[in-house]
C-alpha cells in the first residue's frame, strides 16, 4: 500500500501535492526520489537549471546531480513547508523522503527545499501558511535573516 495520495492542497496554488493516506511514523521512508543522473558539467549548461522555473534538482556528490523533472518521479510533487514533517534522506546516488516526525493521515507530506539565502529569494514565494513561515522559500538555517527584514519593516 503506498503510503501517499496525489491530491490538489492550498499550499501550491497550481494545485498538486502528496497526502499522507494512512498515519505515517517518524523515521518512515515515504517514497524514493528519482530522476536523471546528471554530471555537474551538465547542470552547470543546461539553461533549464536557471531559476526562472522549477528545478527538481538534488546534489548528490562532487560529480553528479539528480534531476528530479521527470514524469515517473511521483516524489517531485511534494510541497515545501517552513514546518516540514519530512526530509531528503540519501546514501550514494538513492535519495529518500523520509518523516521527521509523525504524520496523520490527511496531512500534506512537506519537506524543506533548502534554498539558500541570496539576492533571488524573493523569486520564490512560500504558501505554506504554517506559524514558521518566512515568506520565502529559503532553507531553515538562512531564514532568521528574513524574518529579521520583516521585523524591521513592520516598526517602520
Amino acid at each position: 500500500m503506498k503510503l501517499y495520495k496525489i491530491k490538489k492542497t492550498p499550499i501550491d496554488k497550481k494545485g498538486l501535492g502528496l497526502v499522507a493516506s494512512c498515519d505515517i511514523k517518524k523515521g518512515t521512508k515515504i517514497i524514493n526520489y528519482i530522476g536523471n543522473i546528471i554530471t555537474k558539467k551538465q547542470t552547470e549548461e543546461n539553461p533549464k537549471f536557471d531559476n526562472s522555473k522549477p528545478i527538481y534538482l538534488f546534489n548528490l556528490n562532487n560529480r553528479y546531480d539528480m534531476d528530479g523533472d521527470v514524469p515517473w518521479n511521483t516524489a517531485r510533487l511534494i510541497n515545501h513547508s517552513c514546518s516540514n514533517n519530512c526530509d531528503y534522506d540519501g546514501k550514494g546516488l538513492k535519495l529518500w523522503v523520509t518523516a521527521i516526525k509523525d504524520i496523520k493521515k490527511g496531512e500534506e507530506i512537506t519537506c524543506d527545499y533548502g534554498f539558500g539565502y541570496d539576492s533571488d529569494y524573493k523569486q520564490f514565494p512560500c504558501n505554506c501558511r504554517s506559524k514558521n513561515c518566512a515568506g520565502y522559500i529559503v532553507r531553515e538555517g538562512s531564514r532568521w535573516r528574513i524574518n529579521k527584514k520583516f521585523k524591521k519593516n513592520k516598526k517602520n
